[in-house]
């Protein structure tokens, strides 16, 4: 069953139109995999999924949990269980590692934050009361957002580059929360450029110009790696000699 199907979608900005057309179901309880290169619009269907501003003004429909969410504001999409995971995660100056778990908690107590930060791998004595500012390392700020993620409990987790900025320890508890996720019968979409983390999901969609070109198995999706292009059928789709020159 599809928690999450666009209609149609397009959105133009700054006078060029980043999501063209497209129509995709993602189903529910699955981890999802989002691939293409670099300008085709992964990023920007994430800030529309979630309705971030600058981002709602879209043609078409985004419909989720079979209600139609274009019209809705980004705290309703997330009180409806929509949550991001950004490529960068945001410093809080100031602000608590438990506040920050707390805020968005669905079970506000001291022992959720404490279950949430053991399972990505941090000590809570040590990390609960430490603010999220720049005295924590990229990888910190990574697994602490996911434990934020973890403690809201959501029914949908985009994921921008997951494995931007981390060190190994920090991907493999990102890893190991997509089974948590999936235990819980949420639904996951990471977008990525890796094929480490494509191969942790199991269903895959290559994007391309704005729109859905192909989707299917990750084993199957993860040719594009290794071709570097497809036959899209744009207009700035390089010719045969240009596509042997990137292909390993």
């Amino acid at each position: 069953m599809g928690i999450l199907e666009l209609h149609d979608v397009s959105l133009t900005l700054g006078g060029r139109r980043i999501l063209n057309h497209l129509s995709v179901d993602f189903w529910e309880g699955h981890v999802h995999a989002l691939i293409g290169p670099n300008g085709a619009g992964k990023s920007t269907l994430a800030a529309a999924i979630m309705g971030l501003p600058g981002y709602t003004h879209i043609e078409g429909d985004i419909v989720f949990a079979g209600e139609s969410i274009k019209d809705l504001p980004v705290y309703e999409r997330a009180r409806r269980g929509i949550t991001l995971a950004w490529q960068e995660p945001a410093r809080f100056e100031g602000l608590s590692v438990e506040k920050f778990i707390l805020a968005g908690a669905r079970d506000k107590s001291p022992a959720t934050v404490a279950r949430v930060l053991e399972r990505v791998g941090l000590d809570p004595e040590k990390y609960r009361r430490r603010a999220v500012d720049r005295t924590l390392s990229g990888g910190e700020r990574k697994r602490i957002e996911l434990a934020s993620i973890l403690a809201m409990e959501p029914r949908l987790v985009l994921m921008d580059e997951p494995d931007s900025g981390i060190d190994v320890e920090a991907l493999r508890r990102i890893f190991d929360a997509l089974s948590d996720f999936k235990e819980r019968g949420a639904t996951v979409i990471m977008i990525t450029h890796s094929e480490e983390v494509l191969r942790h999901a199991e269903h895959a969609f290559l994007l391309c110009d704005g729109r859905i070109i192909d989707k299917g198995s990750v084993g199957r999706i993860d040719s594009y790696f290794a071709e570097k292009c497809v036959c899209c059928g744009h207009e700035n789709q390089p010719t045969p000699e240009e596509m042997a020159e990137v292909t390993p």
